[in-house]
C-alpha cells in the first residue's frame, strides 16, 4: 500500500487525539501525539506566560519537526494529533495577540519556523475537526483536565477565528474538514466508519472536502 501521511488540526476539544488513535488501530497506522508529560517548560509557562512563552514554543517546534521527520521517513504510514502549522498559525499567534509573546520575540520565532517547515515533506493530507465552541467548552469541562480548567469560551472563540483565517492560506497540502459536534467516533463504529471513507475518497483525489455531522445513528 502507498505510504500516507495525514495530520490532524483543530480546536481544543474537538476530537484530535480520540479520533488519531481509533485511525491508528483501525487502519494500523503510527501515531504520533502532543508532548505533555516530558515537555520541560509547560510548568513554567502556565507559572508566568510572558517570561516562558517563547520558550514553549520554541520546544514545540522542535519536537513537532523531528517528530514529523522520523515518521516521514518511517516505512509505514502514520497520523500526527496536531499539526506542527498550528504552531505558528493558531497558538503562537493567539499568545502574540493576548500580550505574551512580544514582537521581538514574536517575529524571530515566526522566522525559524518558516525555515524549518520550508525543509519538511508535505503531508497527503491536513484533517481539520471543527465543533462549536459551546461544544466544546462542554468537553473540556466533562473531560476535566487540570491543565485546562483555565480555558474559556472567549479563548476557543480567538482560536477558532485564527483557525478560519488559516483554513483561507493553507495550501500546503488537500484539505479534509470534518464537523465532529454530533460525531461520536469514540463509541459508535459506524461514525469511524464515515471518517475512514471520507478520507480515502479525499486521498483518491475525490473533490468532496466538508461533510456534515448528521451520523447520530
Amino acid at each position: 500500500m502507498t505510504k500516507r501521511m495525514i495530520v490532524l488540526a483543530g480546536n481544543i476539544g474537538t476530537g484530535k487525539t480520540s479520533l488519531t488513535e481509533r485511525l491508528g488501530a483501525r487502519l494500523d497506522w503510527q501515531t504520533a501525539f502532543e508532548s505533555v508529560s516530558d515537555n520541560p517548560y509547560l510548568a513554567d509557562f502556565y507559572t508566568d506566560m510572558r517570561a516562558w512563552s517563547f520558550h514553549l514554543q520554541v520546544f514545540f517546534l522542535g519536537h513537532r519537526a523531528q517528530q514529523y521527520l522520523d515518521l516521514a521517513t518511517a516505512p509505514q504510514s502514520a497520523i500526527i494529533d496536531r499539526s506542527i502549522y498550528e504552531d505558528a498559525y493558531i497558538f503562537s499567534r493567539a499568545l502574540h495577540h493576548m500580550g505574551n509573546l512580544n514582537e521581538r520575540d514574536y517575529m524571530a520565532y515566526r522566522r525559524v519556523f518558516e525555515l524549518v517547515v520550508a525543509h519538511l515533506p508535505p503531508p497527503d493530507l491536513l484533517i481539520y475537526l471543527r465543533a462549536p465552541v459551546s461544544t466544546l467548552v462542554e468537553r473540556i469541562h466533562s473531560r476535566g483536565r487540570a491543565i485546562e480548567s483555565g480555558i474559556t469560551a472567549e479563548y476557543l472563540s480567538l482560536l477558532d477565528s485564527f483557525y478560519e483565517d488559516w483554513m483561507q492560506v493553507f495550501d500546503v497540502c488537500p484539505v479534509l474538514t470534518i464537523r465532529t459536534d454530533d460525531l461520536d467516533f469514540v463509541h459508535k463504529s459506524r461514525h469511524l466508519d464515515v471518517v475512514v471513507q471520507r478520507i480515502q475518497e479525499k486521498l483518491s483525489g475525490r473533490e468532496e472536502v466538508v461533510f456534515p455531522a448528521n451520523h447520530s445513528a
